[in-house]
């Protein structure tokens, strides 16, 4: 404890040279992914030349960096340079990066132009289209994101989000649930707190932006090492600590809550510890969209033991819990997730532990497996008052969910570069997973016990587990200096039901000239039909039965078009043309509207779906439009336009819009950065985002029979019939950096104007047992959120 408290007096008190910083990190190869040990590394646009080479790992360290805005060039022999501008170099923090060289084709020219890196393409180099990357930078930039990936992702073309209760990811008009997240390489639950089951969203994510790494956010047509999903994918990764420095960070936000993270070197091989935890703080002040108090922690960690002998070994983790307890005497009627005559209670947790092995085989190859432990569990308890306010008000139990999920999974990937021409992937993935669910409930049920209360029926009481082997491969092959194929198989096989299919997968880059390029990308997807209903109990003659657990994998075959230009230094245009065919959705037996196609688009999954079939069809098209301007010169900039269908067909043959067809989504981001001070070294910075998306559809309700039951009933025949109002919102965010003189220390303030013009958009229309009309629900209105960091 005496060696830690002097590490961090140390850190607190240790000088730097007059206002400088540190640029330190990895260069390796883009095929093998290798470390190239003698890289030249130096700082550009400076009087003074500082550069480095890399050492025998491919790590490198530029001392003495002015604060600010930076930019380095990599360059080695054989290989194509490559510059990474703009990082952002403070007195608070090393910058940390990781860089990947391209071997040249055949012989460089004598004169080469230097690449520059594209936030518009994936760090994995198989993900050629539909695909990019994006940084924590970027997570904690951008006004109205409250520090959340999935937030972020909802301003790239082809998302839809226009939800500010839920992160829930609509892509190309998918569910949800259609999406995969991935953690270090292994698909994890979903990672966020107040989850429930099968779902991949909430209100608040239990992913700490500060602790990852540049990401992939993949949108269709994914690389073959990429399975179980129809909708898109997360590929997220942690990164690695200080691996001289001890240096730590506390911040606290009105979202992100108050936090602390601690890094630094740890063994003599090159080893690291970052660790962060969260605490919420948004019941104190408010603006959850509900007046009862959420409580959410969280615990990250990514300890890196270093690289032996035998490898490089890491351990990972995320530990995250949240509860909260709705009291209907103090719910609002326009609550977002509660009513006045009932008490609620709900608790969560979600978690994830790992360890990461790569061992380098030869010189051009690599094997990397991971394991890990994960799960997710979600409670809820209901209890109804009956004639609440009345001389005969009573309370009953009115629904109790209880669902665990737990995963194991191994996933093995052998890389290897077979020249600068081709290189090859393979592995496989494995996970067991297990669930506990039980749920009754009183929704909709019939009195057949004559107590004068709905039956509390057992729609689930299961403890099942399941299988799913993932083997796949894949290749990257630079056909010519214009024209790489990314192409390979993936097959999957479940033991619920011995499903077992091959899917193709195939993109191809061409560039047509310097500055513009043509991709074509295909991929067959399959996908499990949501747990929650697929473990289903149906009362047949008395007895309960699953007899939805036989359902097939959903099929999605999906076919896209793409051309991207680059308009001018640090401008570039992308559009892509897309068409998803979807065919095995599961449906009901006799002429109906229901497909598992719109589960998704509410809290909770159906309950009264039944003996289902594999027989339900649906499509997605549209066309995406991205203009950006990276970072440079002190101002970014972002327009990202979606025009897309959504459709779906049931059992009864009719062709209806899904929830998800908003039909069109735009995003307008752009910030500046003005550098103030006598030395310039402190920053003041803007960022506004502008959103306007249409409505979403949704099922009108019947208001006659709502009173007459008591309980809200549709009108199936007009499924998704009816169109909310437009969606549209306006952040504006305003900060200051400040950079210590002297100290290797450095502030940070923020205000985030949320929904600046306090705009009502609508949540939902839904019937209210207490006025017996159909209400209006409005989404969370103007709210300001303060944050501070400091880092040191």
């Amino acid at each position: 404890m005496k060696t830690i408290l002097k590490l961090f007096i140390l850190c607190l008190t240790c000088s730097l040279q007059g206002q400088t910083g540190i640029i330190k990190g990895l260069v390796i190869d883009k095929q093998s992914e290798i470390p190239l040990p003698g890289a030249t590394v130096e700082l550009l646009n400076q009087d003074k030349s500082i550069g480095v080479i890399t050492n025998e790992n491919g790590y490198f360290t530029l001392k003495n960096v002015p604060l600010g805005r930076q930019a380095i060039r990599i360059s080695y022999v054989g290989y194509e340079p490559l510059t990474l501008p703009n990082l952002d170099v403070t007195s608070g923090k090393d910058v940390a990066v990781n860089a990947s060289l391209a071997e040249a084709f055949g012989a460089l020219d004598a004169v080469i132009l230097t690449t520059e890196t594209n936030k518009d393409r994936a760090v994995n180099k198989l993900a050629s289209i539909s695909a990019r990357q994006f940084s924590m930078e970027e997570v904690n930039r951008f006004s109205g994101g409250r520090s959340d990936v999935g937030r972020l992702a909802s301003n790239f073309a082809g998302v839809s989000a226009p939800d500010d209760s839920r992160n829930d990811i609509v892509v190309r008009g998918n569910s949800p649930s259609g999406l995969l997240w991935r953690l270090e390489g292994v698909p994890i639950p979903n990672p966020n707190h107040f989850s429930s089951l099968g779902a991949t969203g909430s209100p608040v994510s239990a992913l700490n932006p500060n602790m990852l790494k540049n990401s992939d956010f993949i949108t269709s047509a994914f690389p073959a090492e990429y399975g179980n999903a129809l909708g898109g994918v997360f590929d997220l990764g942690f990164r690695k600590g200080n691996t001289d420095d001890y240096e730590f960070t506390t911040q606290v936000g009105v979202f992100t809550g108050f936090e602390a993270m601690a890094e630094g070197p740890l063994g003599n091989k090159q080893g690291s510890f970052l660790v962060a935890g969260r605490y919420s703080l948004i019941g104190l002040v408010g603006g959850g969209g509900t007046s009862a108090t959420p409580n959410y922690s969280d615990i990250s960690y990514n300890i890196d033991l270093g690289t032996g002998t035998y490898g490089n070994l890491s351990l990972f983790g995320i530990i995250g819990n949240s509860d909260i307890d709705f009291y209907g005497d103090d719910i609002e009627k326009d609550d977002l997730f509660a009513a006045e005559d009932e008490n609620s209670f709900v608790k969560s947790n979600f978690n994830v532990f790992g360890f990461n092995h790569r061992i380098t085989i030869g010189k051009k190859s690599y094997l990397k497996t991971v394991a890990s432990i994960s799960g997710s569990g979600n409670n809820y308890t209901e209890d109804r008052f009956i004639e609440k306010n009345t001389p005969n008000e009573r309370i009953i139990k009115y629904t109790e969910s209880d669902n665990k999920q737990n995963r194991i999974t191994i996933s093995s990937l052998f890389n290897s570069k077979l020249n600068s021409k081709i290189t090859l992937r393979t592995g496989v993935l494995f996970e067991n997973i297990k669930l506990k669910s039980y749920l009754q409930d009183r929704d909709e049920q019939p009195d057949l016990n004559n107590d004068g209360d709905p039956d509390l029926f057992t729609f689930r009481n299961t403890n099942e587990s399941l299988n799913l082997f993932q083997p796949y491969v894949q290749g990257r092959f630079r056909l010519s200096k214009k024209l790489t194929l990314n192409a390979g198989l993936h097959s999957q096989y479940s033991s619920l039901n011995s499903q077992f299919v091959i899917e193709p997968r195939a993109a191809l880059n061409y560039k047509i000239a310097p500055k513009h390029s043509l991709s074509l990308g295909y991929g067959m997807h399959h996908q499990n039909i949501p747990l929650p209903i697929l473990f289903l109990n149906e009362d047949v003659n008395g007895e309960l039965v699953q007899t939805n657990k036989n359902l097939k994998f959903t099929r999605s075959d999906h076919y896209v078009l793409g051309y991207d230009v680059k308009l001018a230094k640090s401008w570039r245009a992308k559009a892509e043309v897309y068409y998803q065919n979807i065919t095995k959705a599961a449906v009901e037996p006799f002429p109906s509207s229901y497909s598992s196609l719109t589960e998704g688009a509410d809290f909770d999954f159906n309950n009264s779906v039944f003996s289902l079939k594999n027989e339900g069809k649906g499509h997605n098209q549209g066309v995406e439009l991205t203009v950006e301007k990276f970072f440079s010169n002190g101002f970014y900039g972002l327009l990202t336009s979606s025009f897309f269908e959504s459709k779906y067909k049931g059992s009864d043959g009719i062709e209806r819009n899904s929830p998800f067809n908003n039909g069109y989504v735009t995003n307008l981001l752009a910030g500046k950065e003005i550098t103030v001070g006598k030395a310039q070294k402190n920053v003041l910075f803007f960022d506004t985002r502008f959103t306007v998306s249409g409505g979403r559809y949704y099922t009108p309700a019947d208001l006659e029979a709502s009173r007459l039951e008591g309980f809200e009933v549709l009108l199936e025949d007009q499924a998704f019939s009816k169109q909310h109002d437009n969606y549209m919102r306006w952040d504006f965010k305003v900060g200051f950096k400040i950079n210590s003189k002297r100290k290797k220390l450095s502030h940070q303030f923020f205000v985030d104007l949320q929904n600046l013009t306090n705009r009502k958009n609508i949540f939902e229309r839904r019937y209210n047992r207490l006025t017996n009309n159909i209400d209006r629900v409005d989404q969370i209105g103007f709210f300001p959120d303060v944050g501070y960091r400091f880092q040191f």
